[in-house]
């Protein structure tokens, strides 16, 4: 029988010991410690909504799966089943379908994110006795993303006259500012993945994926868990774009607004991602030397600012920062970019809603796609809490502000499909 082994740190976990054959496990590399990321599981917020919505059980389900692997194929197998369950149970509970599992309300992202992290967790601790190489270990861990984060489950019905739409969403962020935080775009992936939406038109079919606050994930590179040609976005986008009808990157933005962000920027301003880590640097994406340092949405940003969507107000949002042409401070410049100017900050800014932005854009660019395929940016309100609540997880005021954004988007998304 395997055993799995994880490391005693500042999650308070048990080491289970055990003797090996020096074999095997006396070749392979020593299991690594949990993440920054993966740390802030131990503590009280993450625990009580895995507990409140029944989603405590999904990380020891897969310890208990991978204790039973006896090979590297066998461990890929149950990571990947295991993955794509989470992702379809956080999908079924957010539209009503199975259990509620606990009094957290069906429509919170929360979940999913933490329950994820109790997965890649015990991936990345485990230590089976016939050894894992880091390239397997790090292929195990990028299945474990992609199957539990939808990526790999966009599928469309053949269907004549039904319209398709892409939505991508994110994982909440600045935890360490409050580890209660929801973010709505990853609560709205939730919410619509497989719906259909009646249109003018007919009914348009949403798919979705969900995405990580991580700039190493963007980047991707040569990696042996990406391979070439971009990171994560590039990997999961392709494939549909030259097949859909419209698509929305969805992130959370400004306080009491939404924003269809207008020009995107080829910059990344620095800011700590959920690993804490930052980066100040151009984009970095394939084929460099034709990279623009703009890109557009192609979103009908008229028509979504004009319709009655909800209680938000919606923005056609303009501004970026630039370094001008021959100029070396940047400057903000309300109606877009000028001519041959340098990126600083798209209209969503400089952080990875501004790069998933940019990124699926330029794909869509490079495509050939931007005269016929829809796509852009829409930054949500922020999700707050009831006044007062600086400590429970949860209060009507912060349902009601999901639920809203979330019929918001939706009706977003209905507009632009009726106005492409």
């Amino acid at each position: 029988m395997n055993s799995i082994r994880v490391r005693l740190g500042v999650l308070g976990l048990v080491l289970l010991t055990g003797f090996t054959t020096p074999t095997a496990a006396s070749a392979a590399p020593a299991a690594p410690s949990p993440t920054v990321e993966e740390q802030r599981l131990g503590r009280a917020a993450p625990q009580e909504i895995l507990r409140r919505s029944g989603f405590d059980t999904v990380a020891p389900q897969l310890a208990r799966a991978l204790e039973g692997a006896r090979s590297y194929g066998e461990a890929r197998r149950a990571v990947g089943r295991e993955g794509a369950r989470l992702w379809q149970r956080a999908v079924d509970r957010a539209q009503g379908r199975g259990p509620a599992g606990g009094d957290v309300s069906r429509d919170d992202d929360r979940p999913l994110y933490w329950a994820r992290l109790g997965m890649t967790r015990d991936v990345r601790t485990w230590e089976p006795e016939f050894g894992l190489t880091d390239g397997q270990r790090a292929a195990l861990l990028d299945e474990l993303e992609r199957t539990s984060r939808g990526q790999d489950a966009i599928r469309y019905p053949h269907r004549k006259g039904l319209k398709r739409i892409l939505l991508t969403g994110f994982d909440p962020f600045t935890l360490d500012r409050d580890i209660r935080i929801s973010n709505p775009s990853g609560a709205t992936a939730l919410a619509l993945d497989g719906t259909v939406i009646e249109t003018a038109d007919g009914p348009a079919r949403v798919e979705t994926a969900v995405f990580p606050v991580r700039w190493q994930d963007f980047t991707g590179g040569t990696s042996q868990a990406f391979g070439t040609g971009g990171g994560t976005v590039e990997r999961t986008l392709r494939p549909h774009l030259p097949k859909i009808d419209l698509f929305t990157t969805v992130s959370q933005g400004r306080v009491g607004r939404f924003d269809i962000e207008r020009t995107n920027g080829a910059w990344r301003g620095g800011f700590g991602d959920n690993e804490n880590v930052g980066r100040t640097e151009t984009v970095p994406v394939a084929d460099p030397a034709s990279q623009p340092q703009w890109t557009t949405t192609t979103l009908p940003y008229a028509a979504i600012v004009a319709a009655p969507t909800g209680r938000f107000p919606v923005y056609d949002n303009t501004s970026v920062t630039e370094i001008p042409a021959g100029g070396a401070q940047p400057v903000v410049r309300p109606e877009g970019p000028t001519p041959g100017s340098t990126a600083r900050a798209g209209g969503g800014g400089d952080y990875l809603s501004n790069e998933i932005a940019y990124r699926a854009t330029l794909l869509r660019d490079r495509l050939g796609l931007h005269g016929t395929l829809p796509g852009g940016h829409v930054h949500t309100p922020v999700l707050q809490f009831g006044a007062g609540n600086t400590t429970e997880v949860t209060d009507p005021e912060f349902v009601r502000n999901r639920l809203d954004i979330i019929a918001q988007v939706k009706a977003i998304l209905k507009v632009a499909a009726e106005g492409s």
